[in-house]
């Protein structure tokens, strides 16, 4: 424990209280330390206010617009009016206030001191917070960085947050655009793509890569491009933007993008989507020696940087920026200050979802990846549809499982497409993580009807006893 020298001198002192900050005192309360966790704006961070929970707020308004529309066809008499912007705004911000109270309190009743302003770090183990009542030093034993990130700008576009956007801006809009452009296919710009047509707007991708959603598997990619047509959503891939203009009132308003190919898109909205950056600049890491690679900071497989008891979890750090690996990361880091010796976080075990409509779910690895590591001839495949499942036809959706495995080894890799399967990966997590062959889970008894059971459909298949699938 750190010696009596007045409040400001802590056991643990955390820079950021995002998932990973947070987590992090959470739990290094819990194993008895003494924790002060130091916030610019709010306690929860990107994901809960302007991230995670406001966006699957939205998307879920988007399904019961959608299922409103649809519902003759279930024999239900519905009439679908139109969006309530005002009041998707108040539904999702009731969400995010009720989780920040829940967390608010948590926080408070471990006795972790939350310290407001921007904090920046002024010595190895030393934070000073410019906060509303002016300056003030903390020192900690161990110091966490985590401060997430931000969204990317991209030179020559200039965000006004009301007709040219970025992800933070979109979910503050207090309208529903007539038609939009979105400038990245990646999880973001695909999920905003579903909110928006759903809600009724034109919308178009503009993705510079050849699929959306390049790091998951092709043939999820695929559906899910497949499915975004079907639903009227136009994607534009291999295809970048070279010029971005706002047009007068005179003009029509809105936005006219110019792409690599001459071709000129109007909408009333661009939102630029095109990920997230460290938020790591002016912090003060370098110059107390933290290593930077492009803004992330660079750390060991221990989330250790190059800095005796500096540490840094989440978005700062090269890998995947999700919510919840930043929260195990903080987890991670507290048991070790505390001299537990937790296992080291598996990056390709995290689990993966898009929330959009259909959603793509995944862990492990692709398809690609695996021949790349294996061999071609090393790895075998195989996919379930979905309209074999009982539960998937209830829901009339369409998608797939998809097992990639080691030839007589494991499986290494799970997708997923399909309505709600974001649901099922945690199973999927499960069977990569104990490194499970077919036989060990085709014998599971699934419930019926749920869509759990294609996993399970699938893993016979894989195991030579097919039942719904054609050998």
């Amino acid at each position: 424990m750190a010696e009596a020298d007045g409040d400001n001198v802590v056991d643990v002192l955390i820079l950021g209280a995002g998932s990973g900050g947070y987590a992090c005192a959470l739990r290094a309360a819990q194993l008895g330390l003494s924790v002060a966790l130091v916030e610019q704006a709010k306690l929860g961070g990107t994901c809960l206010h302007v991230g995670c929970i406001p966006t699957k707020a939205l998307l879920h308004a988007a399904e019961i617009a959608d299922a409103t529309r649809e519902a003759d066809s279930f024999g239900v008499l519905a009439k679908f009016d139109g969006i309530d912007a005002a009041g998707v705004l108040g539904y999702a911000d009731g969400v995010v206030s009720r989780l920040f109270k829940g967390l608010t309190g948590l926080v408070k009743s471990r006795g972790i001191r939350v310290v407001e302003g921007r904090g920046t770090l002024t010595g190895p183990r030393e934070v000073t917070v410019e906060g509303p009542h002016g300056p003030v030093t903390l020192t900690g034993r161990d110091v966490v960085l985590a401060t997430g990130s931000a969204p990317r700008l991209l030179p020559g576009i200039e965000i006004d947050g009301s007709r040219v956007l970025t992800s933070d801006d979109a979910l503050r809009l207090d309208r529903v655009p007539s038609s939009a452009i979105v400038l990245g296919g990646g999880v973001i710009g695909c999920e905003f793509a579903s909110v928006w047509r759903s809600f009724g707007a034109d919308v178009t991708i503009v993705e510079a890569l050849p699929r959306l959603l390049p790091p998951e598997d092709a043939a999820s990619s695929a559906a899910l491009e497949r499915a975004f047509r079907r639903r009227g959503i136009t994607s534009r891939t291999g295809t970048s933007v070279t010029a971005v203009t706002t047009a007068s009132d005179d003009d029509g308003g809105g936005v006219v993008v110019t792409l690599s190919d001459d071709t000129e898109l109007r909408a009333d909205v661009l939102l630029v989507a095109v990920g997230r950056v460290p938020r790591t600049d002016g912090l003060g890491y370098a110059e107390q020696g933290v290593t930077l690679d492009r803004g992330f900071v660079t750390v060991d497989d221990h989330c250790r940087t190059g800095v005796d008891g500096v540490w840094a979890v989440g978005d700062i750090v090269p890998g995947l920026q999700l919510a919840h690996r930043g929260f195990q990361q903080g987890i991670f880091v507290a048991e070790q200050i505390a001299g537990l010796s937790p296992r080291p976080i598996d990056e390709r075990g995290i689990p993966r979802v898009t929330y959009s409509r259909p959603e793509v779910a995944s862990v492990g690895l692709t398809e690609e990846q695996a021949k790349e590591e294996y061999g071609d001839d090393a790895v075998t495949t195989l996919t379930y549809d979905l309209a074999g499942n009982g539960r998937s036809q209830i829901l009339r959706t369409q998608g797939f499982v998809k097992l990639v495995r080691q030839v007589d080894g494991p499986v290494v890799g799970v997708h997923l497409v399909g309505e709600r399967v974001g649901e099922l990966i945690g199973e999927a997590q499960l069977v990569y993580g104990w490194e499970a062959h077919p036989d060990d889970v085709a014998p599971l008894v699934h419930a019926h009807p749920t869509q759990h059971e294609a996993i399970g459909e699938a893993f016979l298949a894989l195991a030579g006893k097919p039942l719904h699938t054609h050998s």
